[in-house]
């Protein structure tokens, strides 16, 4: 039976990409077939031969080797900004209920599925739904990936509040440190392991960002 997961995170650019790629890559090296999602992403580019391109969904495709893009990215826009504002000026309504589908055709042959949100827990998919809505329309328990900076153990715990609000599973959490010299590192690390009550699933070192 397959077993996914919704990623999401303490805030927007704090690795959840970078993350789930390794999470992917673990679960590989454990013989399991993992597939990856991204069902709304914003930034993208349109190449010259008139294929769209994400960062992102670029990744988790090297990941996980998936060549049917519209199955796993359903909704992609240029700006990037919130997805409901890029939605909206596309004239596109984000359906909870489409990717719903999209993630039941994903399942069949692999062990694990990844479905990485956009921005934090509370981000808007349009004016009535958030990334929250998505995640209990999925019913997938939560990794909640933490961007280990200034501020990340107030930011983290008023996350897994609202996770556990929700009533959905707090599967556990990432550590991804994205500064390279966070003060008391250490010390904000054994805090929020002390009162994040879901195991530390990875913890990530800084890795400078590539400059293609």
């Amino acid at each position: 039976m397959t077993q996914g997961f919704f990623i999401t995170g303490t805030d927007t650019e704090i690795g959840k990409t970078h993350s789930a790629v390794k999470l992917i890559r673990h679960w590989q090296g454990e013989g399991l077939r993992v597939a990856a999602m991204k069902p709304v992403a914003s930034g993208c580019e349109i190449l010259p031969d008139g294929r769209w391109f994400n960062d992102d969904v670029d990744r988790l495709v090297a990941a996980t080797g998936q060549t049917d893009l519209e199955l796993m990215n359903p909704y992609r826009f240029l700006p990037p900004v919130s997805p409901h504002i890029a939605a909206r000026e596309a004239g596109v309504e984000i359906s909870l209920a489409t990717i719903l589908d999209h993630y039941r055709r994903l399942c069949p042959g692999h062990d694990r599925v990844v479905v990485e949100g956009a921005g934090g827990w509370f981000a808007p998919l349009s004016d009535r739904c958030l990334m929250e809505d998505l995640a209990r329309e999925l019913a997938l328990p939560v990794i909640l990936v933490v961007g280990m900076r200034l501020g990340c153990i107030n930011h983290a715990l008023l996350s897994v509040a609202a996770i556990r609000a929700s009533g959905l599973e707090l599967a556990g959490w990432i550590a991804n440190r994205v500064v390279p010299d966070q003060l008391a590192y250490a010390d904000n690390l054994a805090t929020l392991r002390a009162r994040i009550d879901a195991p530390l699933l990875l913890e990530l070192p800084f890795e400078t960002p590539v400059v293609n």
